[in-house]
């Protein structure tokens, strides 16, 4: 009623702002920087409880801000490993080194 309407006119700015995913994976420290964060949740690397979600502005809920988490199937998880290397290891049936040497 009146009490909410109220409590929501006195937000600001900022405590929206605080509230979307993308500073709150930042301030997690699951990213490296505001940038690095956004370009984790477009990738689906995050997740929401048991949904990822990929949209930078969603608006986390104060319930669940401590669910946030790399998603299972990601590769920054404990998912399959990432397209190249996946591809180095069936090249070189997973060799060590590098065949990128120039030659003069």
């Amino acid at each position: 009623g009146q009490g909410c309407q109220r409590w929501v006119r006195g937000l600001k700015t900022e405590d929206f702002l605080e509230r979307r995913l993308q500073t709150q994976v930042f301030k997690l420290g699951l990213a490296k920087s505001i940038h690095h964060a956004r370009v984790l949740i477009r990738q689906k690397h995050i997740r929401v409880r048991k949904q990822v979600v990929n949209i930078p502005s969603f608006i986390v809920r104060l319930d669940a801000q401590k669910h946030i988490d790399i998603a299972i199937n990601s590769a920054y998880g404990s998912g399959r490993e990432g397209r190249v290397k996946r591809k180095r290891m069936k090249a070189g049936a997973g060799g060590g080194a590098d065949n990128d040497e120039d030659e003069d």
